[in-house]
């Protein structure tokens, strides 16, 4: 029996924190069994927060010292986490926090030093899962869709609602298919920090406004939406062709909000019509949002299934967990079916 106790780091777009999970997995008899043992979210603090805020922005110099300090803060949050609870651990799988995700230019960017993270905490260190297979010719992304297959099997499509939306779920011939549907939290928190909350709760704000027609036929018609698969976002992408959209009507904070939440019921809806009836797991902080959740099953001739709160938040930190797993055993843990890239891969760099 193989066995594994890892820990999982995720820093996501929406900047809710940094997601750490201490996770268990064993392998008998061709089936992956894993746990969740604990898992916490530690917020940044501020000066950080706002620095990751703007990273895209940063001269290069900057933008090396944020890397070592995000590296610092991860070790030093690991350690502490490792000291509450008397964890043994093998090593760490980091997905670090995205800057930069321009997969047609090979070029790809995610901070958060992993020989800064591995010397602090001790421990070795794999990260850096998307390099290789965007030089590859790869989109790098999404990573996830392994672990959907391995872990989650018992669904026909997995669903994360993060900073950006993505999808996972076995074709017809039994391929992965995999890529990121649109923004979610990224700009519905953005929007609801404009009313002085963090978020919109339960989507309470947004619930009050109004759908503007003319806007959310502009968003729908945003050329991402028609290209195939394989096929990813990322904060520039959004910068430059979905922000704009969104600030060009003089509209309330309300009524943009609501106009997103039904671009994004619409998109999931366009993608999931023409596939089969059967089971969607919902994870990320949107599975979190009642009014979302409610719109979507409203919508969606599938089956809604919201897991328990600690599968919905670090669904993601277990999965980057279990790549790290497949690094270590050499097993590919990076398709060809949704990324793009000529072929299976085992992607992630060790630091020790």
């Amino acid at each position: 029996m193989i066995t594994y106790q890892v820990i999982g780091l995720m820093s996501g777009t929406s900047l809710d924190g940094l997601d750490i999970a201490y996770c268990r997995f064993s392998h008998t008899g061709g089936n992956w069994q894993f746990a969740i043992e604990t898992a916490e979210t530690i917020a940044y603090p501020l000066p950080l927060a706002e620095k990751l805020k703007g990273a895209t922005s940063l001269e290069e110099k900057e933008l090396h010292h944020l890397d070592i300090e995000l590296g610092d803060f991860f070790g030093r949050q690991v350690n502490q986490f490792i000291s509450r609870h008397k964890f043994s651990v093998d090593f760490i799988a980091s997905h670090g926090h995205t800057v930069f995700h321009q997969p047609e230019k090979r070029f790809n960017l995610q901070i958060g030093n992993p020989q800064v993270l591995s010397k602090i905490t001790g421990l070795p260190v794999v990260a850096d899962f998307r390099t290789r297979n965007i030089m590859a010719g790869g989109q790098g992304a999404p990573l996830v869709p392994i672990g959907d297959k391995l872990l989650f099997n018992e669904y026909n499509y997995c669903i994360n609602l993060g900073g950006f939306s993505n999808i996972s779920y076995d074709n017809k011939t039994g391929k992965r298919i995999a890529f990121d549907i649109c923004p979610v939290n990224i700009v519905l928190n953005q929007l609801a920090k404009e009313t002085g909350k963090d978020y919109d709760i339960n989507g309470e704000t947004g619930k009050q406004g109004k759908i503007h027609q003319p806007l959310l036929d502009e968003l729908n018609a945003i050329s991402y939406y028609s290209q195939s698969a394989p096929k990813s976002l990322g904060s520039e992408w959004l910068e430059k062709n979905f922000l704009p959209v969104l600030s060009k009507y003089n509209l309330s904070v309300t009524d943009q909000l609501r106009t997103v939440y039904e671009h994004i019921v619409f998109q999931i809806k366009k993608i999931l019509d023409p596939l089969l009836t059967g089971k969607i797991l919902f994870t990320g902080g949107g599975a979190h949002n009642t009014f979302l959740t409610e719109l979507l099953r409203k919508n969606l001739k599938q089956t809604v299934v919201l897991p328990d709160k600690q599968i919905i938040d670090y669904k993601e930190a277990l999965i980057f967990a279990f790549l790290g797993v497949l690094r270590k055993e050499n097993i590919p843990n990076c398709l060809s079916s949704y990324t793009g890239a000529p072929e299976d891969m085992v992607c992630g760099e060790w630091f020790e």
